[in-house]
C-alpha cells in the first residue's frame, strides 16, 4: 500500500539560556504516511482513562525516532501510542490542546 498523506514527526529539543530559562525548539521530519481511523472500541476504551484518539497514521517504523508529537494538515497532534508489525509502525494520535 502506498502513503499518500504526508505528516511532519516533531522532536522537542529543549536547551537553556543564560539565565537558566527554558528554550525549546522542535525539529520537523517530514515523513509519507496512510492515515486510518480509529476504530470505536479504541476510542471509548481510551476514552475511559481520559485519553481520546482523534487520529491513526501507518508509516514504516524505521522513520519513526520516538518523537512525542506530529502536524498534520497545520493541527498538532499528540503521539499516545504506537504498535509495531513488521516494517509498518501505526502512530495513534490526540490533538493538543493548550500548552505542554
Amino acid at each position: 500500500m502506498r502513503h499518500h498523506d504526508v505528516i511532519f514527526l516533531i522532536r522537542k529539543n529543549t536547551t537553556y539560556d543564560e539565565l537558566g530559562n527554558p528554550i525549546t525548539v522542535n525539529t520537523e521530519n517530514m515523513v509519507f504516511a496512510n492515515e486510518m481511523s480509529i476504530s470505536m472500541d479504541e476510542f471509548y476504551k481510551a476514552g475511559n482513562s481520559g485519553i481520546y484518539p482523534e487520529k491513526q497514521f501507518e508509516i514504516y517504523a524505521f522513520e519513526y525516532n520516538g518523537e512525542s508529537s506530529l502536524k498534520h494538515d497545520d493541527v498538532e497532534l499528540k503521539v499516545t501510542r504506537t504498535t509495531k508489525k513488521g516494517d509498518k509502525l501505526r502512530i495513534i494520535c490526540e490533538r493538543v490542546i493548550g500548552y505542554d
